[in-house]
This record gives C-alpha cells, structure tokens and sequence, in this order.
C-alpha cells in the first residue's frame, strides 16, 4: 500500500463528511420549506391575526434560544452521536404535530416545542461535523458545511411557495418535511464517529459555563440584525402578497437572498482569513441597512427581490466574521 505523502492533505470528503453534510442540508431544508408558508398557513387555516402569527412564530425562536446556551453542555457530557440521534428525532417527530394540530393552540405548543429539537439539534449536529472533519482541514469543512445551509434557503422556500401558490394541500409541504428530516436521521445514523471521552469531573457549574460573559456588547449588535431578519423573514409572504401585489414570488425572494449568502461568503472569505473582521462587519451592516431601506420604502416587485440581494449580500459578509470573533 503506497504511504501518504507528508504534505499531502487528509481527506475531507470522506463517508463520514458527506453523510453529516447530506443530513445538515436536510434538516434545514425541512426546516425552510416551512418557513414561508406557515404565516398563511395559520392565517387561511386558523384565521389567525398577524399578531397572533407573531407570537406563534416567534415561539419557535425563543425555544431555541433557550435551549442553546445548554445544548453545548448536553453535547459535551453525554455520548455525541446518541445526544444527535435523540435530538434528529424529536425533531422529525414533531414535524407530524403540524399535521395532527386541530387548534391554533396546538400548533402554537408544537411550534414552541419544535424550537426546543432546532435548537438542540443544529449544536449538535454542527460539533459532531466538526469532529469528523480532518483538523488540518477545518476552516475549509466548515465552509462547505455552512453553504448546506444556504443551499437548502435558495431551494426550500421556492419549492414549498410553488406548491402553496399551486393550490395543494399545505399538509403535503408538512409531510415533505417530515420525509426530508427522516432521511437525514437515518444519514446520520449511519456515522461512524471515534470514542471519545465525555466531560465528568464534577466540578460546580459557574454561569460563564453557559454563556460567553465577555462578549456582551458584540452579542448586543448581534440580536439587532438577526432581530431586523427575524421579522423579515416571518411577515415576508403576506406583505408581499397585500404591500406589493406579488401572489406567487416570495420563494423566488428567498433565492435571491441565499444567492447574496452565497457569493458574500465566497467574496469575503479571503478578509476573514486575513483577519479583517470589523472591516467585513461593517460592510456587511451598511449593506443591510441599504437592502432594509430599498425593502421598506420602494414598494415595487423589482425593488422587493434587489433587496433581497443586497440583504444576502449584506448577512453573507457580516455573519461569518461574527462566527469567527466568537470562536
């Protein structure tokens, strides 16, 4: 057998890396098929007001946001591929709560409980990914790990709002999910992972165990724009149908904006790998604001899909460097 050369670089696109990538991509594909359709979903379905769309749309975030300062521990102090495994399937499980919910509150617990698996789940997944990545060739497996996500928001969205716009039953867009998340579960149940051992000195647990205490004043910029994306994202379908007059383009917005994910993160690849993360910050920032003002001040079709562009653009260059501060 020929011996591997010393400079040679390990392989990267092993079974291992395809598989939990594969799965990465399907747990959020599940997860944008839904995300445009469920504001008309409860607004056809439940006559649910825009305020009480919110809410329970909202709920979904603040589960996960719960839940994630604690995600890292769980991961750490138990069996990683048992903890992914058990997370994949509450969160596949849960896709048929939507289905089986006759009342809006029912859906709302649903939707609250699903935040709790999304939550748990992304941490998870994305620390047994880096685990099978080769440690030389990390930053580039994360990348590739990380565009999973913006291929499943180009092509999610556009495919569930097709099938809405279509006039098909809204719980065949759930079921589709519930498939998409299943086959990841079993990907990732067929990871081959190495032992290793779990966290259990018995030292008492301090609050900087669970959050990054000296990060304050970055996480507050943080929760600002994602706060800006947050409501983009959860009304963008019905303002775009009673605002502009589009009935069937949203998820053709959806792919405009992972496009702008997509080539910022190539573009600026190079400025965070030279370290220049304030500088790839606040291009990021400024191209937001500008992609907020086109959305809300120019009401027209062709002003609604440049702004997502540009707000892809601007979250694509911004995001990865907040990651890489943080790290």
């Amino acid at each position: 057998m020929a011996l591997q050369s010393p400079d040679s670089k390990p392989n990267l696109w092993n079974r291992n890396f395809i598989s939990i990538c594969t799965a990465n991509f399907l747990l959020f594909f599940a997860f944008y098929l839904l995300l445009p359709v469920l504001p008309l979903y409860l607004r056809d379905n439940f006559s649910a007001s825009r305020q009480n769309i919110g809410i329970i749309l909202a709920g979904y975030t603040v589960t996960a946001l719960i839940i994630r300062p604690f995600a890292g521990f769980i991961v750490d102090s138990y069996p990683r591929k048992s903890v992914l495994l058990a997370c994949y399937s509450f969160f596949f499980v849960l896709f048929g709560g939507y289905i089986a919910a006759t009342t809006i509150l029912l859906f709302a617990i649903t939707r609250a409980l699903h935040g709790f698996a999304f939550g748990l789940l992304t941490v998870s997944n994305s620390t047994v990914a880096i685990d099978v990545m080769p440690s030389q060739r990390r930053g580039e497996g994360i990348g590739y790990y990380g565009v999973a996500n913006n291929l499943a928001m180009a092509i999610g969205p556009s495919i569930s709002m097709y099938m809405y716009d279509a006039g098909l039953d809204p719980r065949l867009i759930f079921i589709a999910s519930l498939m998409s998340a299943g086959i990841g579960l079993y990907l990732d149940s067929t990871l081959k992972l190495r032992e290793r051992q779990t966290i259990s000195d018995k030292e008492k647990l301090s609050f900087d165990r669970f959050f990054l205490t000296n990060v304050g004043p970055e996480s507050l910029v943080v929760i600002t724009v994602s706060f800006a994306y947050g409501i983009l994202t959860t009304y963008l379908a019905i303002y775009g149908k009673e605002e502009i007059g589009i009935e069937s383009g949203t998820g053709l917005f959806f792919l405009l904006l992972a496009l702008g994910l997509i080539g910022a993160r190539i573009m600026s690849a190079r400025w965070t790998r030279l370290g220049l993360l304030t500088i790839n910050m606040a291009a990021g920032m400024l191209m937001a604001i500008a992609g907020f003002a086109i959305f809300v001040f120019w009401r027209i079709a062709p002003a609604f899909y440049l702004s997502a562009l540009i707000l892809g653009w601007g979250y694509g260059t911004m995001c990865p460097s907040f990651q890489t501060m943080f790290i």
